[in-house]
């Protein structure tokens, strides 16, 4: 197949281009590089750069050629970022998602998968999450892919196109050869903070909550291989291309560590000492984020193959050989 991955060159699409080539297919990256690399791309990966909800870029795109599906990986992903400025969110995630299916239904390309949250859960008071929680987005973030969530589901019913949304856990790890791995300044999720602090390129990691109705007192978090994510893609595309239902699915380990333990895993992992402060609780932070994998498994084939400890592992591999990231490698 021939695949349209729009923020290809991230951290996760980076990762999935590299699954697909791996697997055979054909693909084509657009992405602006505002967060992205143009370094992650495969030999014979076709990049147009640009916006992935502008017409005139995406035809561009599939000028020489058609596509069979579209990989909708990119998005603005801060929660900080998104409380500031929620019309860049909305008209980032939202507007620029529908422009994008508004041009694959003019095109009648039938399969669309959904890079999505678990952000749109919002604070949930349950061990684990199914597709069956309710969706209460505690910020602009998760409310915005939420609504390009609720969109899919009604270009399906509506048009001749098929999709499937992937709510991601908390992401994590690096390709186990080393050459691809998560390079974004300043550092926002807690595995690369981690490994900032044991490379001395901050001071401390900051422990946001001790109070919290979990075991240590601080919050705990599901975290994925970004391998396990590019293969649930994989397992997405080839459900949909089979002419099968789409749905909403989500994808984690249902396994849940906190903040305090992965600060010790990561000890461990990367022989560093770590310093640590704790301090007061950021608003809408829930206690509990654990995923209920059940349902891909079941409908999708798909199953995590990575555990914690290999997660940090492969992490720690790229960023210790990359610490001022892929402008480290163009230094060289």
């Amino acid at each position: 197949m021939h695949i349209l991955v729009t923020g290809g060159a991230g951290y996760i699409g980076s990762h999935l281009v590299r699954a697909l080539v791996d697997q055979g297919h054909a693909v084509t990256v657009v992405d602006d590089l505002s967060s992205g690399h143009r370094e992650t791309l495969p030999a014979g990966v076709e990049l147009q750069l640009g916006d992935c909800g502008d017409a005139t870029t995406l035809d561009a795109a599939a000028a020489d050629h058609g596509f069979d599906a579209v990989m909708h990986m990119a998005a603005k992903c801060s929660v900080e970022e998104s409380v500031r400025d929620p019309r860049l969110y909305y008209r980032t995630n939202l507007g620029c998602s529908l422009d994008l299916m508004d041009w694959m239904v003019a095109r009648a390309i039938p399969c669309l998968v959904h890079s999505s949250t678990c952000a749109v859960y919002g604070c949930p008071d349950t061990a684990t999450i199914d597709e069956k929680v309710c969706a209460e987005p505690a910020n602009p973030y998760g409310a915005s892919k939420l609504a390009v969530d609720l969109a899919m589901q009604a270009y399906e019913s509506a048009y001749p196109i098929r999709t499937i949304a992937l709510r991601y856990f908390n992401a994590a790890g690096a390709h186990p050869d080393g050459s691809l791995g998560e390079d974004k300044t300043p550092a926002s999720n807690l595995v690369p903070i981690l490994f900032d602090a044991a490379l001395g390129l901050r001071d401390r990691v900051s422990v946001f909550g001790t109070d919290y109705p979990t075991p240590d007192g601080t919050g705990v978090r599901d975290y994925i291989h970004v391998m396990d994510l590019a293969a649930a893609h994989i397992a997405a595309l080839e459900h949909l291309a089979a002419g099968k239902r789409g749905g909403v699915y989500n994808l984690g380990t249902g396994t849940g560590h906190s903040v305090l333990e992965m600060i010790d895993l990561a000890r461990e992992v990367t022989g560093a000492s770590i310093p640590s402060e704790l301090v007061g609780r950021r608003p809408g932070d829930p206690a509990r984020l654990v995923a209920d994998p059940t349902r891909a498994a079941a409908e999708l084939g798909w199953r995590t193959s990575v555990d914690i400890t290999a997660i940090l592992s492969d992490a720690w591999r790229w960023r210790a050989a990359h610490p001022g990231g892929y402008a480290t490698e163009e230094a060289r």
